[in-house]
This record gives structure tokens, C-alpha cells and sequence, in this order.
């Protein structure tokens, strides 16, 4: 059973989605632009038989209030502070990550907050290298942040249109996995980008988004300090994050577990399943996650591997 809930956070309604037994491990999704944990609705049931999976909407995304933009600084970093509080008001102490395009800077920055919070990391497209950025489709984005003005903004207006958002859910989809894909997906997310505000929201959060890129060498430290395991799922095919930023990973983690999916920027809409297997042997693979209905943590894990 998945619970539709709300939590209060500076007086900000934070909805989100949970499933599972309260005392299983914690596995926090954090969604991208320009969705909501309605990306996650797939995911969610295949994983809460053995996880608390939990899944908020960020301010401003999905069903969770949209202060307008000029009562509230849209900001990456403010967005990673608001999560940080969601998870104090929810009472989240240990969580594994799974991040996904905006909600990778927003994760990495809770993660350099709390490290000790972070027990491994899933990402699915969900970048933290320069060189993981496709050219054509951050063009854009980039012409903004380096000068904002009404000419610079235009085109990056347009970017949560339903034409685009379709877009975003098709490209790099293979024919036979076409059919898989629900209208619905893009449809829902553009009804909620239409909503009035919405402009100036994510015209504020693109125009930030430079913030992340100068965070690059502090997330990458983060993972050669903290050696977290990391498990990248990532859509071969995507645009706008590409390949080539999954692979950055194993710089920092050359421990990284990393799978390239034949399939676009949202991998979740063609390969759910097989990205909920990934992610369950991953995580019991490294000590946080339920084999044969036992939590086994990366304690328990280290002293069963140790020698005699």
C-alpha cells in the first residue's frame, strides 16, 4: 500500500509518498525537473516489501505548495535545506539516496551536510560531472546562467512546455520500448508546470543551477572521503545527461557499480523492474539493504566477509 501524506516544513506543505514497514531500512526518493514523485509510482510498489521508501514532491513541484517566487528564494541550496528538515520533521536519521536530475544537487548537498545520514547512493541520470552534460540541451540553460535577461530567458521558458516535457519522456526511447511509455507521464507534469508561477519558479532554479556546477569538486571529494557505495542506473540514451557522466563516477568511487540502460532520460517509465532488481542487490550487496527478510547492515555485512 502506498500512503499519500503531507508534512509541514516552515510552514510549507511537503507532500509525499511512503510505503513499506516502518522499521525497514529507509530508501529516499528524490525527483527531478520537471516531474514530482510521480516519477516514482512504478518504482514504489516493487521496493516496499522490503524497504520504507519514501518520496516527496519538492517545494514548488507536484503537490507540494508553490509559494510564489517572490515570497521565496528558489534555490538549490534552499531546496536541500527544506529536505534536510522534511527528513528531522518525518524522523529519517539513515537513508540510502536515489537521485534523479534536479534531485541529484539537492541529494549531494544533504549528503556534504550529513554525511553520516547517507548510507549509499542511487543515481539515475542524476549528474555530478561536467563532462555529463549534453551540449544541445543545456545550451540554453547555460546562456542564462552565464547573463539573465529577458532575451536569455525566453528560450529556457519554453523548456517546460508539453511538447518539451513529451520530449524529455521520449527521446532516447527505443521503438520496442515505446508502448511502454504512458502519456499520462507527460501529461500530468505539464498540467502542473501550467499552473500560474510557475515561470518565475523554475526560471529562478535554472538560472541557479551554476550553484551545482561550482559544488562539482565538493560532491566529488565527498565520494573519494566517504568511499559511499554507489550504484549509477542510468538511460544510455539520454540528451541531457549523458553516459559519459555515469562513468565519471568510478573516478572518485572506483568501486562504483554502474549500468547503462537502453532507454532516455526517465528510466523509469521502460525499465522499472529491472532498475528495482538493480537496486535491491545493490543494496544488500553492501550492507544496507533485506536478504531473505533480514536487514543486514554494512556492519554485519563487513564482519560476515572478514577471515577467519
Amino acid at each position: 500500500m502506498v500512503h499519500h501524506r503531507t508534512a509541514t516544513v516552515r510552514g510549507h506543505e511537503i507532500f509525499y509518498r511512503e510505503a513499506g514497514a516502518a522499521d525497514a531500512p529507509v530508501l529516499l526518493l528524490l525527483h527531478g525537473f520537471p516531474t514530482s514523485s510521480h516519477m516514482f509510482r512504478d518504482l514504489i510498489p516493487l521496493l516496499a516489501g522490503r524497504y520504507r521508501v519514501i518520496a516527496p514532491d519538492h517545494l514548488g513541484f507536484g503537490r507540494s505548495a508553490t509559494p510564489p517566487a517572490d515570497a521565496f528564494p528558489y534555490t538549490f541550496d534552499e531546496l536541500a535545506s527544506l529536505t534536510a528538515e522534511f527528513t528531522d520533521a518525518i524522523g529519517l536519521t539513515r537513508f540510502a539516496l536515489y537521485i534523479q536530475d534536479y534531485g541529484s544537487p539537492i541529494g549531494l548537498r544533504l549528503a556534504l551536510a550529513h554525511p553520516d545520514r547517507i548510507t549509499a547512493i542511487i543515481t539515475q541520470n542524476g549528474n555530478a560531472y561536467r563532462e555529463g552534460l549534453g551540449d544541445a540541451a543545456w545550451a540554453p540553460i547555460l546562456a542564462l546562467i552565464a547573463n539573465r535577461t529577458p532575451e536569455t530567458e525566453a528560450p529556457v521558458c519554453g523548456l517546460h512546455s508539453l511538447e518539451v516535457i513529451q520530449w524529455q519522456y521520449t527521446h532516447g526511447v527505443p521503438e520496442e520500448h515505446r508502448s511502454l511509455l504512458s502519456p499520462d507521464a507527460w501529461h500530468h507534469d505539464a498540467a502542473l508546470m501550467a499552473r500560474p508561477g510557475q515561470d518565475a519558479i523554475q526560471l529562478d532554479l535554472m538560472a541557479d543551477y551554476g550553484s551545482n556546477f561550482d559544488l562539482y569538486p565538493a560532491f566529488q571529494e565527498y565520494f573519494r572521503t566517504s568511499r559511499v557505495p554507489l550504484l549509477a542506473v542510468w538511460g544510455a540514451h539520454d540528451e541531457i545527461f549523458v553516459p559519459a557522466g555515469a562513468e565519471a563516477f568510478r573516478r572518485d568511487l572506483p568501486d562504483a557499480e554502474i549500468h547503462l540502460l537502453p532507454t532516455g532520460h526517465f528510466a523509469l517509465e521502460t525499465h522499472a523492474g529491472e532498475i528495482a532488481g538493480l537496486i535491491d542487490r545493490f543494496l544488500v550487496r553492501v550492507g544496507v539493504g533485506v536478504h531473505d527478510g533480514v536487514h543486514v547492515s554494512r556492519a554485519d555485512s563487513a564482519a560476515s566477509s572478514a577471515p577467519c
